[in-house]
């Protein structure tokens, strides 16, 4: 919906009507769709509702760095949608120089959810989980293996498989909404643990791992980006 210098709907009450948050309205793209994407600066981004029971949920964007999505999920259970910025890498870890990466959110005080990266290789047979905070009645796949500092943050690593590719995830040991990760540290500790072999970079992506959010909250990226070589 596009407003006119004549409208005199007020900004909150137009975003209750379309099922969109304010800052959707006047960002540079936005989409409720399923599987909307757009690209952008080398990164795409995805709305990627895919989880069962999922509700309205619109995403927005302003650049790859600078996005955000409105979701009004049901509180059941069950992760219902990943909305995120991906950026493809393509190289083998031992190839690669450095991969790090920035970011700066604002999430939501309620709700169920996990600020998370996934960072897959090109075969998709292993995913890496970079949990940056989390909320409410959410967990790891697998279980508990070791506690360790690598990366710039210390984590609780869980190592487990969802049927189709290994899982090995990363939880932060303390909640932050902001800092620097350095990929390759991660991806040269599960190389040395014998975990994964020299496999080849594909994606990585950032974003929002959402079970619940009744009621319609905001999870805003206000910086975000991937730097390697």
């Amino acid at each position: 919906m596009r407003r006119t210098a004549r409208s005199v709907v007020p900004v909150c009450v137009l975003a209750i009507v379309v099922g969109l948050a304010p800052p959707a309205l006047a960002a540079t793209w936005s989409s409720s769709a399923q599987w909307g994407t757009w690209s952008n600066g080398g990164y795409t981004l995805y709305n990627n509702i895919w989880g069962g029971g999922s509700g309205p949920q619109t995403i927005w964007a302003n650049s790859y760095s600078n996005w955000g999505v409105w979701a009004n999920h049901p509180n059941t259970g069950g992760v219902k949608s990943y909305p995120n910025a991906t950026k493809y890498v393509g190289k083998r870890i031992s190839a690669l120089g450095s991969v790090t990466s920035r970011f700066n959110v604002t999430v939501p005080s309620g709700g169920s959810y996990a600020t998370t990266y996934d960072v897959w290789d090109t075969g998709h047979a292993y995913e890496i989980m970079l949990w940056m905070n989390k909320r409410g009645a959410v967990g790891p796949l697998g279980s508990r293996q070791t506690t360790a500092s690598v990366g710039g943050h210390s984590w609780d690593i869980y190592r487990g498989s969802n049927g189709a590719n290994q899982v090995f995830s990363f939880v932060r040991t303390s909640n932050t909404n902001s800092g620097t990760v350095d990929v390759k540290a991660v991806l040269n500790w599960l190389r040395g643990n014998g975990w994964m072999g020299d496999v080849t970079l594909g994606d990585v992506q950032f974003g929002y791992e959402i079970t619940s959010s009744s009621g319609g909250m905001d999870f805003v990226t206000n910086s975000f980006s991937v730097s390697s070589s």
